[in-house]
């Protein structure tokens, strides 16, 4: 019988984070958290924490919804980059390092313009693509320690409770909801069974490596996701936001809502994975029920 794997965390208490420890124990699976007081602490002694650990999954990272400030911006770059390099400081002093190296990563790194897959495309020069470059660039260093090294570049993930449609949800159950501008932006998106099915996989198939984005095989634009999520709701979504307001708002931190990017899921396809929600009208649907 298989040892049972011991998988370190991090951003474990976030949405995506709470339904992957979810999957963990129910495979009996051991979990170790890794929060703010452990990357607080020396790199010898998140190396103690972490000796013996199978598989490091690093998901954390501050919302990138926010206003712009260079202060917040140094969150963001400190909560994914500089976070992932102690993280990869600390595995450099194991005498074992961790089998298996899962980091994420986002699919807004790409440009608006075209489609995108993880052989073919285009990062975008600006505040996002750079962070992803150099986020990435951290967490690429797990193979030098002889980690399986995978990155995941997230879409939109929907789910039940949190995320993007919890904030989401209440506006439209009041009939306030509609689309951000003219809705015609992209929206790359996965639903968050397939992405916890992916995880489960990365974890127990040594063949996955390198760079996949995590999203769905149908990217759909904000328009048809109001649509749906109305649909589903049977509320009406009349009620445009206006860019203009979201900028006023957010300063540049607005290009998050206001712009998109079409990232397709062609490695995973090319290895068969099958969706359970391919689809945006089924996966809206699925997480309001």
């Amino acid at each position: 019988m298989e040892k049972a794997k011991s998988i370190a965390i991090t951003g474990a208490s976030g949405f995506v984070g709470s339904h992957l420890c979810s999957m963990f124990k129910k495979n009996g699976w051991g979990i170790i958290p890794l929060g703010r007081k452990e990357f607080a602490s020396t790199p010898e002694k998140l190396a103690q924490i972490i000796e013996g650990v199978d598989v490091i999954v690093n998901l954390a990272g501050a919302p990138v919804v926010g206003r712009w400030s260079e202060k917040y911006k140094k969150n963001l770059y400190d909560s994914r980059v500089t976070l992932t390099n102690k993280l990869i400081n600390a595995c450099k002093l194991l005498e074992t390092p961790p089998s298996t190296f899962l980091s994420v990563s986002a699919a807004g790194c790409y440009t608006a313009d075209g489609s995108h897959t993880e052989e073919n495309n285009v990062l975008a020069d600006d505040f996002l693509g750079n962070l992803t470059r150099d986020w990435e660039h951290e967490a690429l260093k797990a193979k030098e320690f002889g980690s399986r090294t995978t990155i995941f570049r997230f879409g939109i993930v929907l789910g039940k409770g949190g995320g993007v449609l919890g904030q989401m949800l209440l506006p439209f159950k009041l009939g306030l909801g509609g689309t951000i501008g003219d809705g015609s932006q992209a929206l790359s998106w996965i639903h968050i069974t397939d992405l916890v099915r992916i995880f489960e996989e990365a974890i127990t198939d040594s063949t996955y490596e390198g760079i996949y984005n995590l999203t769905a095989p149908h990217p759909t634009t904000n328009l048809k996701f109001t649509k749906a999520l109305g649909k589903a709701l049977s509320r009406p979504t009349i009620l445009p936001v206006p860019v203009f307001l979201l900028r006023l708002v957010y300063g540049d931190g607005a290009q998050v809502i206001t712009s998109g990017q079409t990232a397709l899921p062609q490695r995973l396809l090319d290895r068969g994975f099958q969706f359970d929600f391919p689809f945006i009208d089924e996966a809206v649907a699925d997480c309001v029920k």
